[in-house]
């Protein structure tokens, strides 16, 4: 009789890839997301069987397709509220939500927000590219006013969504902001999201080259990445620029940009602190500016994070101790002889 190896197997990103053809635009920022994920899963040290992917209605929605776990291809913008009972019902899976700007914050923005604030233990990966691709290039909720697109040909006048402060604001115990074009940076985003014990919200900037191609190429060129964009570091110096010449200063509650030089040193610059809630909301609205009077470079890294307790633990506190004050025996209740009676 052959005997069954059952110890823990090694995984690599092939196992987890399907064999389903990706059909997304060539040169699509999905497909840097969808690498990413496929190395950082093996390293979690997770069985590819409690891994599940839930996803809405958008490009970004045919990600479970692409990967060899379990996964649901849901409605549109309710993946947050199926993520939910799932974790509730099976608080071991490790549950991971793929959405876009129109699907987590148009439809499905009222669900977001209530996940958010329960804290269930799952993750959000926000693939944010300011446009409805899937439906051919509609101004979406994060799209820059006066954005002309084929449902605003004199321009949106809508006010976009500010992805992480939208987060803060719904209580969010992980808040952090990465790119497509940065793998390491996104490697290092998605290990630090599941790490996270309660809901992480990971907002990525990713390029839809076919109806917003570029949208954030002044933060991903390397020509112009250093002087656009400050990387967050925990108990570190907020500096940018090339050179490392420039750094972000508190003047009370107002960041300044202000240049390194004789008279100021990174002592005098804003220390990162993801544990400061406060701070947390200023550095998600630095760029709360006209695109035209650009001041600020873009942060990307953890705005914030804390610890709370998950809603799925909580309530199975509630359930056990309901049932020890009621003992309860479903059996007796079937076959009792009490009965209802229907008055129409």
């Amino acid at each position: 009789m052959n005997e069954i190896d059952l110890s823990p197997q090694t995984l690599t990103a092939k196992d987890f890839a399907t064999d389903q053809e990706v059909r997304w635009c060539p040169g699509c920022g999905d497909y840097s997301i969808l690498s990413q994920v496929q190395k950082v899963f093996p390293t979690l040290g997770i069985p590819r069987e409690n891994f599940v992917i839930i996803s809405g209605i958008g490009c970004s929605s045919r990600f479970p397709y692409y990967m060899n776990t379990y996964g649901i291809h849901s409605i549109h913008g309710r993946a947050t509220a199926i993520a939910s009972g799932l974790k509730a019902s099976r608080p071991e899976l490790s549950v991971w939500i793929v959405t876009g700007d129109g699907d987590c914050l148009s439809i499905g923005g009222n669900h977001t927000i209530h996940l958010l604030r329960r804290n269930f233990d799952v993750n959000i990966l926000l693939f944010n590219n300011e446009i409805y691709g899937l439906t051919k290039g509609q101004y979406s909720p994060t799209s820059e006013q006066k954005k002309i697109t084929k449902s605003s040909p004199m321009g949106s006048i809508d006010h976009p969504f500010n992805p992480p402060a939208l987060a803060l604001g719904a209580d969010a115990t992980f808040v952090a902001r990465t790119m497509d074009r940065d793998p390491k940076h996104l490697q290092e985003m998605l290990l630090r999201s599941a790490h996270h014990k309660g809901s992480s919200f990971l907002e990525i900037y990713q390029n839809c080259n076919i109806f917003n191609d570029g949208a954030f190429e002044i933060f991903t060129d390397k020509k112009s990445k250093a002087e656009e964009t400050i990387f967050l570091s925990q108990g570190q110096p907020l500096v940018f620029g090339a050179a490392k010449n420039k750094g972000i200063k508190l003047n009370g509650l107002h960041p300044e940009v202000v240049e390194l030089n004789g008279g100021i040193s990174e002592n005098d610059l804003w220390i990162h602190d993801e544990k400061d809630f406060y701070k947390a909301q200023i550095l998600t609205r630095l760029f709360d500016h006209p695109k035209t009077d650009h001041i600020f470079p873009r942060p990307f890294g953890v705005f914030y994070e804390t610890e709370r307790a998950c809603y799925e633990e909580t309530m199975t506190i509630q359930i056990e101790e309901a049932k020890s004050k009621k003992e309860i025996d479903l059996d007796k209740l079937l076959r009792g002889r009490e009965i209802w009676t229907i008055i129409e």
